[in-house]
């Protein structure tokens, strides 16, 4: 190449790197957000990436524009990115640098969620487990240990994120500190040190904070945008914020919400879109930005559900299914909600534009017969055992998720009542290596009347962790497993083995059980060959409660108590040839087959079970 050929290369590349790092600013007007001093009307709508496989996140984006989004929001989930303390991950689906950059290159702003406590219908509200292991530390609080732990995080999350930010050359046109703080408290001081925290960490742009209307006085911090979740009438909207900022806007409902999330044993919650046309249309028309909670919901993979609790209703665990009857529904497909949405938007969009064709339903696949023949008792599964005199915790244990095996010895031959204190939350209880009863926090049922037979028995109590509470006054009290004692005949057992079982890692390989009962947990693998790959949903409606692994994939929970009675498996997980399947089911060991079927079931089909 000649030299003046080579210099004009090099001038073309560099005028299009320029572009590509264009900054802008992006501030408040009095009515509207000013990009660049001209108003923009963020048309949002929320996406987790974690609650999208990563090979997908493009076609939900693309699926947003269809609808005539302009931007997407999300939180950021600290437990997701620091699982152990000091032990950060950024990769793949947690890449959340490379979804927000995706984003960019899909034509769409980001409204970025960082709270660091996302409540969300996720774990612990995304604060990680092990902070509750620190002595003393207090959450969402200016205790020094909880400062210091959320100063690390948040300098970890802004070197991932602050380059982005549209005043970098990014598409991040703000960020949010706390979340719904006025729902919990009202220290100022605390909100003030989040926006320092935020500023030190590089979120030197545009910060707001958010909250319902009850709580926005309490949650709003002077000299930052409140932003208002749950309301959508334009009059209340506007009066709500100019009496937190000044009497003046600019004006957005940071959390729209055109549906609902579902929790294990109740009914699939849905809304008919009719009920939110006339509200979307008159949002938009009077000028005010929207953040739809949530545009697509997606899966809550692995065990990473949250829980609601308090003093009037019972513990109640979300569902792995986020399908929330979003517009975009579980798969990532549009739906009638969508659609209709679409229309109103596209009344209020810049005379002459003209939103891109909605992309195709995505193929499904059915799957006639899986067998899981290879079966192994959970107890052939048990790793070395951690001794104590009384149960520990699975905080003590350093496990996260998952289950905890906890074994002793009594005396047989009589008959008692046997009572978990505070169990959290789910029991498997076990004579002599046979199932004999099921505990369930949500009930409230903490006890089962046992006749030991004669001789020296092995209990054994398979506890479950179904997920720590996200939202309410007990976001302190989140502790796992038997977190006090156990008594039987109203005497306290001590003495006692615990096993891990996290399950962050499958087994390598199994081997067939020996030694235990027939009504014992179990852990099954198969294999299916596919021709071609889809979508599909795992029909688990005739087995019990338990999970499922796809290729090493933790594709969620199942419970016969419904709603959701399949699973959702993405295209991007399935492989032509053979596919691997594991499955752990708790109370149902005989089942062996399963299907995978071309639609979800969310549904309550067995009523007995609750």
């Amino acid at each position: 190449m000649k030299k003046t050929g080579f210099i004009t290369l090099l001038i073309v590349f560099s005028y299009l790197f320029s572009i590509a790092q264009q900054q802008h600013t992006f501030t408040l007007g009095d009515t509207a957000f000013l990009l660049d001093g001209k108003p923009l009307q963020m048309i949002s709508g929320e996406i987790h990436y974690p609650r999208v496989p990563r090979e997908c996140w493009r076609d939900r984006m693309k699926m947003a524009k269809a609808m005539g989004l302009n931007t997407i929001g999300t939180y950021v989930f600290w437990n997701v990115h620091e699982p152990e303390k000091g032990h950060y991950d950024f990769s793949g689906n947690n890449d959340i640098a490379a979804f927000v950059k995706m984003a960019k290159e899909e034509g769409l702003w980001v409204v970025l969620r960082p709270s660091p406590y996302v409540c969300a219908e996720w774990e612990f509200g995304g604060y990680p487990y092990w902070l509750q292991e620190i002595k003393g530390l207090k959450v969402r609080s200016k205790e020094p240990q909880y400062l210091e732990a959320y100063r690390n995080y948040i300098m970890a999350v802004g070197k991932q994120l602050s380059p982005l930010l549209v005043t970098h050359g990014g598409n991040i046109l703000m960020v949010q500190i706390e979340n719904e703080y006025g729902s919990y408290a009202d220290d100022k001081d605390y909100l003030d040190i989040n926006r320092k925290l935020f500023i030190e960490a590089g979120f030197d742009g545009l910060l707001y904070t958010c909250d319902p209307k009850a709580a926005i006085k309490n949650g709003h911090l002077p000299g930052l945008l409140p932003a208002i979740n749950g309301v959508d009438d334009p009059i209340q909207v506007k009066q709500l914020i100019n009496e937190n900022h000044g009497g003046k806007g600019p004006y957005y409902i940071a959390e729209w919400y055109p549906a609902w999330f579902d929790w294990w044993g109740t009914k699939h919650h849905t809304v008919p879109y009719q009920e939110y046309l006339g509200k979307l249309d008159s949002v938009l028309a009077a000028g005010i930005s929207i953040n739809m909670y949530m545009f697509h919901g997606g899966t809550t993979r692995g065990f990473m559900n949250g829980a609601n609790a308090n003093d009037s209703d019972p513990y109640e665990p979300q569902i792995s299914s986020y399908d929330y009857d979003a517009p975009l529904d579980e798969a990532g497909n549009a739906t009638e909600k969508f659609m209709q949405f679409r229309n109103v938007i596209a009344r209020h969009l810049p005379a002459g534009t003209t939103l891109p064709d909605v992309p195709a339903k995505r193929p499904v696949i059915t799957i006639p017969e899986i067998h899981l023949p290879k079966t192994s008792s959970i107890f052939a599964l048990l790793p070395k055992p951690v001794a104590s005199t009384t149960p520990r915790t699975f905080e003590d244990l350093g496990q996260a998720y998952g289950w905890v095996m906890y074994s002793t010895t009594l005396k047989g031959g009589k008959k008692g009542l046997l009572q978990l204190k505070e169990l959290r939350d789910y029991c498997i209880v076990m004579v002599n290596g046979e199932r004999v009863g099921v505990l369930d926090r949500r009930s409230k049922r903490d006890s089962i009347l046992l006749e030991l037979p004669a001789g020296k028995v092995k209990l054994d109590l398979l506890v479950e962790n179904l997920g720590r509470i996200n939202f309410g006054p007990y976001l302190l009290s989140n502790r796992k497993g038997i977190t006090e004692k156990v008594l039987f005949d109203k005497q306290e057992l001590k003495g006692w083995q615990q096993y891990r079982l996290p399950f962050d890692k499958l087994p390598a390989t199994t081997v067939k059980a020996t030694g235990s009962g027939q009504h014992a947990p179990v852990y099954r693998q198969g294999t299916f060959t596919l021709e071609q790959t889809g979508d599909t949903w795992l029909d688990m409606s005739k087995w019990g409660k338990g999970a499922v692994w796809i290729n090493g994939h933790h594709l969620g929970r199942y419970w016969q108590v419904g709603p959701q009675q399949t699973i959702y498996v993405p295209a991007e997980w399935l492989k032509k040839g053979t596919n691997e399947i594991v499955v752990i089911e708790l109370i149902k060991p005989e089942m062996e087959t399963l299907s995978g079927i071309d639609h979800p079931i969310l549904d309550i089909l067995h009523p007995e079970a609750l």
